[in-house]
C-alpha cells in the first residue's frame, strides 16, 4: 500500500537545490510572477523547539513537524533595495521609501495541502510605513521597532537588540567558528528543513493569504548564540516559557530574492 511521505522523509530525500528548484517552479507557474525583488542581508536565525499543542492552538495553519517536533523561529536581518519588478528606475524610485530596512521574524512551519511553508506570527520592523502597508497588502503582523544589528561575519562577531516600549526587548550575541565556510544546509538535516522553504502564510482577522518566494539555497554555517534578554518573548506568548534553544545558522545573505503577490487561501 502506497503512503503518503512524511515531512522527515521529504526533507531526507532531497537536496537544498532542489526545494529551490521547486520553489522557483511553483512562483513562476503563477502569472506576472515575481513581483518585488530584494536583497536579504546578514541573517540570522535562532531556531527553538516549542510545546507543539499549545502551538498549535494560536495558528490558521497545521503545524509542519520534524518527528513530531515543532519549532519557532527568530530571523534577523536587513532588506535593501526592495523594488518592483517592472517598471525600472521610476518604480524603484518610488519604492525608497520602504527599499531598505531591518526585521525581526518570528515565524514557525506549517502546512497547507500539499505545500509547506512559514507562517509569520509576528515581525517586528524598523519601518514605520512599511510597518502601515504590510499588513493592508499581504495581512503581514507588523510592528514598529528600533532594532540594531551588527552582523559583522567577518570578525567572527554578531549582535542584536530589539527595542520595543512597554513590551521587553531582545539583546543577543553570536560567534560563528573561524574555520567554516558558508554552503547549503546538509541534506536531510533539520537545518534544511528549517531553512529551506519557499512559501509563507499570513491570517488578518478571519482572511487567510500565501506568497511564495524565491531564491538560491541560503549559504550558511552553523553559530552559537548567547541571549542576553529574550523578556520581549517571554511577555508575548506562553509557549516560549518551556522553549528550548535548538540550532543557529548565519547566513551573508542573498542577491535578489524573489517576492510573489499575495493570494487568499481557500
Amino acid at each position: 500500500m502506497n503512503m503518503v511521505p512524511t515531512t522527515a522523509e521529504v526533507f531526507s530525500e532531497k537536496t537544498s537545490h532542489q526545494f529551490s528548484d521547486e520553489g522557483r517552479g511553483r512562483l513562476l507557474s503563477l502569472p506576472g510572477e515575481p513581483l518585488f525583488l530584494a536583497d536579504w542581508e546578514r541573517a540570522l536565525f535562532i531556531h527553538y523547539e516549542v510545546d507543539a499543542a499549545l502551538l498549535q492552538h494560536e495558528l490558521p495553519f497545521a503545524l509542519d513537524l520534524w518527528h513530531g517536533r515543532a519549532f519557532v523561529s527568530l530571523v534577523a536581518f536587513t532588506m535593501r533595495d526592495l523594488h518592483p519588478r517592472f517598471g525600472g528606475r521610476a518604480a524603484a524610485w518610488l519604492f525608497r521609501p520602504i527599499a531598505t530596512h531591518r526585521f525581526l521574524n518570528v515565524r514557525t512551519y506549517v502546512k497547507h495541502g500539499n505545500e509547506r511553508g512559514i507562517y509569520f506570527i509576528t515581525e517586528w520592523l524598523s519601518n514605520w510605513l512599511s510597518v502601515q502597508l504590510g499588513p493592508l497588502i499581504y495581512g503581514l503582523p507588523y510592528r514598529f521597532a528600533k532594532l540594531d544589528y551588527r552582523h559583522t561575519h567577518e570578525q567572527g562577531r554578531l549582535s542584536g537588540k530589539v527595542e520595543t516600549p512597554g513590551q521587553g526587548g531582545l539583546v543577543y550575541e553570536a560567534r560563528l567558528t573561524p574555520d567554516d565556510s558558508f554552503a547549503p544546509c546538509r541534506t536531510g538535516s533539520l537545518d534544511e528543513f528549517l531553512l529551506e522553504r519557499y512559501t509563507a502564510y499570513t491570517s488578518r482577522g478571519i482572511k487567510r493569504r500565501t506568497f511564495r518566494v524565491w531564491h538560491p539555497p541560503w549559504p550558511q554555517v552553523c553559530a552559537q548564540v548567547q541571549m542576553v534578554d529574550d523578556s520581549l518573548l517571554a511577555k508575548a506568548w506562553p509557549w516560549f516559557q518551556t522553549a528550548k534553544c535548538v540550532g543557529v545558522n548565519y547566513s551573508p545573505g542573498l542577491r535578489d530574492v524573489w517576492m510573489g503577490r499575495s493570494r487568499l487561501v481557500k
